[in-house]
């Protein structure tokens, strides 16, 4: 060992010339309290000692206190570095090689690594090397000058910072995940829903939870998770008293924490049978108190028992403080809610009128996240000669403003329906009626005219869905039906016609309508949800209540809509005696261009509800060719009437009524004719035609036999 020392700087200095500069408060054993320490003192005094590492030789000089450093004894070391594998485990060994390697690697002047040395007792402590690298002239290392210390302390301090830390990222994470799941809780049962989930309590850093709130001068318990057990309903209401752990927290305003089962059966004995319950670690009892009043309690409980530190207490008040505020703000929403669907409420029919011959039921639902209400409606009318009117409908909007328009307009259509106005009519006074209200809503809407008791349907639509049917087979049709502009708009834009549309429900069948609510999704095509509701309509009970309840809670409460819903369906009993004939009856005036293509869609809808199978293009073509006569060779339009005769084989009969007294005559055109083949098509293609007087004019008629098996 020489007698100069190189510090970690490379700076060569006489520690004799070295002065103390500050004096030592405490005198070290066998040192006078004034007496100056020297720099070898001073590291001895710091458990630390040097090393002079001669590459070239590949010698290591220890100083005496390197040497305790090691925990080796004179004649234990004998300055070769592989002699210190005594005390230097070989994973550590290791350690230092890869350390000092990549310092001689890269050039670089220093290098410093921490390790373990094996003490002659068993035990290991924290050693840290640090070393100055010195080169020659051309550039190559031969000799290092070092530090070895003590660093157990140093590493444990370093410890205790690094777990507080975690702990603090810990706390921070926790605070962030609750805040962040109690932001997405608008109502009371979606706060329930987050501190009850999978990971609702821990959370918290608890393993269990209990939720309560004050209610009339009552505590009651409204969520509990992580228990073993269910809550005793004894536990569930209680007074606000100092019997139970949250009611007392509630009435004094003030945390309880405890650390074991047995402090709180102590604290609280009437909880003693319920001992089972109980998680039998540490439990936290936090007032839930907001704008200056206190609202419940939350309850925190650990399978361990630990006394809690004043951080953790300061993050469960914390926490209590959070949810107090979501608890608050979801109270003033469901209340707010329930105004907003009371409202709503009142402005829906109360009860249905009877129906003969059929059965009606209707559902409605708000939209099942925000506070406003929608402006959907449904409405059952009676109207005269015994016929029901169907209405279903959606005025622009979610809020009170849309309700009350729409409260306005249902009575508005409902008063036009009750006169007996035809579907087209009703449809064009409510337009006009809800332009004159002077709002900038528009409304959608299907009005339906049923007369169950032949089974017609009379429609008309004003930009809404059209309607479902499903006959006894579960066969799902959606028919095309003519519209026009939503009400309100087709006024205000000079287009209010609303065409009608003729359908028949066949006994046993089933008529659905809806608003969109019920099959659009935000992000998701309208025709997913129109395919998912045919499928849920063929798949679902038959009994009616059944189904609307099916289609409620799987097409609409299960996804969680953001619009509100309005459903009706109307079920045509069979009746007890033989079926009345289906019927279908059109009108083509006789300036009216589209009439015959328009017929043409209306028949092969009606055809295919009817299952004619091959015969459907036959009528198609047969009802083209005699409407065409009927335009062509007389000053009138044409009538057209479509029937589904009963019994066995099924025939259905097509007539075509004009006012012309001008009876029917077969031409033979030659082969360039381009007229003149329109009664040998319907010859060809009906098994029977003929033509019958009626009162000013006549009906040519066809009848085709259907087959039994349509496909």
């Amino acid at each position: 060992m020489t007698g100069r020392i190189v510090e970690p700087s490379g700076e060569d200095y006489d520690p004799r010339a070295v002065r103390d500069w500050r004096p030592v408060t405490e005198a070290a054993p066998g040192v006078s309290h004034h007496e100056p320490i020297g720099l070898r003192q001073r590291l001895s005094l710091n458990r630390m000692g040097t090393f002079d590492w001669d590459l070239d030789r590949r010698f290591m000089d220890l100083d005496p206190d390197a040497m305790d450093v090691f925990d080796l004894r004179p004649g234990e070391y004998d300055g070769a570095p592989m002699s210190l594998v005594t005390r230097v485990p070989p994973e550590e060994g290791l350690r230092l090689d890869e350390a000092l390697t990549q310092a001689l690697r890269d050039g670089h002047s220093s290098y410093g690594v921490y390790f373990r040395v094996q003490c002659r007792d068993g035990t290991q402590r924290w050693t840290h090397a640090q070393g100055r690298i010195l080169h020659n002239a051309d550039g190559m290392p031969y000799r290092i000058i070092g530090i070895v210390r003590e660093a157990t302390s140093e590493l444990a301090d370093s410890a205790l910072l690094r777990s507080l830390h975690q702990e603090r990222q810990r706390q921070t994470v926790m605070v962030q995940q609750t805040t962040a799941a109690l932001a997405r809780a608008l109502s009371v049962k979606d706060v329930t829903r987050v501190l009850t989930d999978s990971g609702g309590a821990r959370r918290f850093g608890a393993d269990g939870l209990l939720l309560g709130l004050v209610t009339n001068d009552r505590f009651e318990v409204i969520a509990a998770a992580g228990l073993e057990g269910e809550v005793p309903d004894d536990m569930m209401t209680s007074r606000l008293d100092d019997t139970l752990p949250l009611a007392d927290t509630a009435r004094s305003r003030r945390p309880l924490f405890l650390g074991s089962r047995s402090d709180l059966i102590a604290r609280f004995p009437r909880l003693r049978p319920y001992t089972e319950v109980l998680p039998t670690g540490s439990a936290a009892f936090l007032p839930l108190v907001a704008q200056d009043a206190v609202i419940g309690a939350l309850g925190l409980f650990n399978a361990e028992p630990a006394a809690p530190s004043p951080e953790a207490r300061n993050l469960a008040l914390a926490l209590a403080g959070v949810v107090a505020q979501s608890v608050q703000r979801a109270t003033l929403f469901d209340q707010e809610r329930e105004f907003a669907t009371g409202l709503q409420a009142t402005m829906l029919p109360r009860r249905l009128p009877p129906i003969a011959g059929g059965a009606v039921t209707v559902r409605y639902h708000p939209a099942s996240v925000g506070r406003d209400v929608g402006g959907d409606w449904y409405d059952v009318i009676a109207l005269p000669q015994g016929r029901t009117g169907l209405v279903v409908g959606d005025v622009q909007g979610h809020d009170t403003h849309a309700a009350a328009v729409m409260g306005q307009l249902r009575i508005a259509l409902r008063a036009y329906a009750s006169e007996g106005h035809s579907p087209e009519t009703v449809l064009v006074r409510a337009s006009r009626f809800l332009s004159e209200l002077d709002t900038e809503r528009f409304a959608t809407c299907t009005y339906i005219q049923a007369d169950l008791e032949s089974g017609a349907l009379h429609l008309a639509r004003a930009g809404h869905l059209g309607p479902l049917i499903s006959n006894a087979s579960r066969h799902i049709d959606w028919p095309e039906v003519r519209g026009g502009l939503p009400l309100g708009l087709a006024t205000a834009f000079g287009h209010d016609h609303f065409p009608e549309t003729q359908l028949f429900l066949e006994p046993g069948s089933t008529l659905l309508l809806c608003t969109d609510g019920l099959v659009e999704q935000p992000g998701h095509d309208i025709s997913s949800g129109i395919d998912a509701l045919s499928q849920a309509v063929r798949e679902g009970p038959t009994e009616l209540e059944a189904l609307a309840d099916r289609l409620s809670d799987q097409l609409w409460a299960a996804p969680g809509s953001e619009d509100d819903m309005a459903l009706l369906l109307l079920h045509r009993l069979p009746g007890p005696g033989p079926a009345t004939a289906p019927r279908l009856r059109l009108h083509v005036h006789q300036a009216d261009p589209s009439g015959t293509a328009e017929v043409r869609a209306a028949l092969r809808r009606t055809l295919d509800q009817w299952r004619a199978g091959s015969v459907s293009h036959h009528i198609e073509v047969a009802a083209s060719e005699l409407i065409a006569n009927a335009l062509t060779h007389t000053e009138s339009g044409a009538l057209v009437s479509v029937e589904l005769l009963p019994g066995t084989p099924r025939r259905i009969r097509l007539e075509v009524e004009d006012r012309s007294s001008r009876w029917p005559r077969r031409r033979s055109p030659g082969e360039t004719a381009t007229s003149g083949r329109g009664l040998l098509l319907v010859e060809a293609f009906a098994d029977r035609w003929g033509a019958e007087p009626r009162g000013a004019g006549k009906a040519l008629w066809c009848e085709f036999a259907v087959p039994d098996d349509p496909a």
